[in-house]
């Protein structure tokens, strides 16, 4: 059973950090690329940033310099350190992979973000 666990969530004030961890089981973790997505209310859910299998990243033009994708393959975690946070910032953040069976997504982890 394909499970991703999102934890790390919570409330900061403008310009702190904060650090999502998305656990991942039931799958090969290692072969596949991981994403973090996120929805803000009312707005669509955005791709935030993406690792592939050997480490090669993408991030939003919105979040670069500022968020940074890593994994632990020996932990099955995808991480996500957000530094230099913006009340825009504030949404459910969601893990994400794309298997042959399907598309997952984790439960999301709420951050909230106050000027």
């Amino acid at each position: 059973q394909v499970r991703l666990v999102e934890s790390g969530g919570g409330a900061v004030q403008a310009g702190g950090s904060l650090r999502l961890s998305c656990a991942a089981s039931g799958f090969v973790f290692s072969a596949k690329t991981m994403g973090w997505y996120r929805q803000a209310p009312g707005k669509q859910r955005e791709l935030v940033a993406t690792i592939t299998s050997d480490g090669s990243t993408t991030h939003a033009e919105f979040v670069k310099g500022r968020f940074t994708i890593s994994r632990d393959n020996a932990k099955n975690t995808v991480y996500l350190q957000m530094n230099s946070l913006k009340p825009e910032d504030t949404a459910v953040y969601y893990c994400r992979v794309l298997l042959v069976l399907g598309l997952y997504w984790g439960q999301g982890t709420q951050v909230t973000v106050s000027s």
